[in-house]
């Protein structure tokens, strides 16, 4: 990735080749200009989400998460973290230090949900979640005590308070009825009173990303951007109250998870989507729907690469011309695949074992062609999120009216933590589009898990601390009538 690797995978392949190859790889290429381009129509879709009548149109929907404040080191306790966000869910007991700021994992246990289950109904599911949760808690000698819980429920909802989300929309192959339009924390609560054995605390509903924002803030307190490129990707900033205008109140701040991944569903990236994002678009399971998401994540790189091998071998450019059926059937080039391929060491190699298991019969030119191919679609992928990052990092200092902003991005996802130059290029392409801004990344360790236990911390330590100004402003008046 960048010029330097650029130039290296060049080397030994035949000049008219490459300008033919070229040819169809610089729709990738997008320049700085184009970069600015594209945040500066993301700054536009964020205050759209954000406005009061204009959110429900905004193909970015900067939904409010009710965390109202970063971890500031003094969080403390025992917490259980359930984490739902496909076809397993984890229940997590976690102990948060205050002296050594640290968030451990004390235990934890996977328990798996059926196929039928994931069809079934609501009641039943939830019904399974608390039986796992009941479980987990007589194994671990928890079950007297009334813990407080951190919920990570990554589908789309609807969040009216920090215990109060409503499910949009089921996705990710689920599909419980009567679950829909309905709360889900009082799903929870009543599969526990149905098995009235155990009690849980309060409840704090997290986003995957808040949970990896609050997961690192614990650690740094300067954390203010939670960020997650993996099978999707999506990310979460510290925003100015009075700027969320669907939210009462106009002090302090408030967490957005943005969905960034519906960027440009209004048609707004036409101009960049190339006729093989637009083909990946069309066969996915959700047409029109997460084209930001679409040209980045990890579910999708793969398929562009593999559509991108399969034109350049009917021009025949690769191969000799000679398709394989393995390479002619979607989804059959992984994404992890680009990753090996782009490894500095042992790339050549891996790129020609892989191929060889495609069915595919290469020469030396076409092993390097395709390595051409795998890292002109991670470099987009990487300078694409980006100028996303540099979006937030750029309004968070506008908002603050700062000269020079230094914050740190929690970062999640198989993509950013396994690609070898993914983190690099990202990294310096903010730099030239966010100048003023000078960020730290810190790669999450079990960011939903112990995240959402830490958002759950900060929830308790903002209610002792409303409840003790209540209590403190009736002394005055008491005082006062007294003299």
């Amino acid at each position: 990735m960048g010029d330097d690797t650029t130039t290296l995978h060049m080397d030994g392949i035949p000049a008219d080749t490459l300008l033919k190859v070229k040819k169809y790889l610089d729709c990738f290429h997008l320049s700085l200009q184009k970069l600015q381009e594209v945040s500066a129509r993301l700054r536009k879709d964020m205050v759209r989400g954000l406005g009061k009548h204009s959110h429900h149109r905004a193909p970015v929907k900067m939904l409010p998460t009710f965390v109202t404040a970063t971890p500031d080191g003094t969080e403390k306790g025992d917490f259980l973290a359930l984490d739902l966000g496909g076809t397993n869910f984890r229940v997590l007991h976690v102990r948060v230090v205050e002296e050594q700021q640290k968030v451990l994992k004390m235990d934890s246990q996977i328990c798996a949900i059926p196929k039928e289950m994931m069809l079934g109904s609501g009641e039943q599911l939830f019904d399974h979640i608390a039986d796992c949760l009941g479980d987990f808690l007589v194994s671990h000698n928890l079950k007297e005590q009334t813990l407080p819980l951190g919920f990570t429920f990554s589908f789309p909802c609807e969040q009216k308070e920090i215990d109060k989300s409503i499910l949009i929309r089921w996705t990710k192959g689920f599909n419980c009825s009567g679950v829909e339009g309905e709360d889900v924390v009082k799903l929870l609560r009543k599969a526990i009173d149905r098995r009235g054995d155990y009690d849980i605390g309060s409840v704090a509903m997290v986003n995957d990303t808040v949970g990896t924002m609050m997961s690192c803030g614990y650690r740094d307190q300067s954390c203010e951007i939670g960020m997650i490129i993996g099978t999707g990707t999506n990310a979460c900033y510290m925003e100015e109250m009075k700027n969320v205008k669907r939210v009462e109140g106009e002090a302090g701040r408030m967490c957005i998870n943005t969905e960034w991944g519906g960027f440009g569903d209004d048609g707004s990236l036409k101009d960049i989507q190339t006729e093989f994002d637009v083909k990946v678009d069309k066969m996915s399971i959700n047409p029109g729907v997460h084209t930001f998401e679409k040209m980045i994540s990890g579910m999708y790189l793969g398929e562009i690469v593999r559509l991108l091998l399969v034109r350049l071998t009917e021009e025949k450019l690769l191969f000799n011309g000679q398709t394989s059926e393995v390479l002619l059937t979607p989804e059959t080039f992984e994404t992890k695949f680009i990753s090996e391929i782009e490894e500095k060491e042992h790339g050549l190699e891996n790129t020609q074992k892989i191929l060889t298991k495609l069915g595919l019969k290469w020469d030396l030119v076409d092993s390097r062609v395709v390595r051409l191919v795998c890292d002109a679609i991670s470099s987009r992928s990487a300078r694409l999120c980006a100028a996303a990052l540099a979006t937030l990092a750029n309004r968070i200092r506008g908002n603050r009216r700062l000269d020079h902003l230094k914050t740190t991005v929690g970062v999640d996802g198989t993509v950013y933590r396994k690609h070898p130059n993914f983190s690099d290029e990202l990294q310096s392409t903010v730099r030239r589009l966010a100048p003023q801004c000078d960020i730290s990344y810190l790669v999450s360790e079990d960011g939903s898990g112990k995240g959402s236990a830490m958002v759950t911390a900060v929830a308790q330590r903002l209610a002792l601390q409303s409840r003790l100004l209540e209590d403190s402003d009736g002394d005055d008046e008491e005082e006062e009538e007294d003299n």
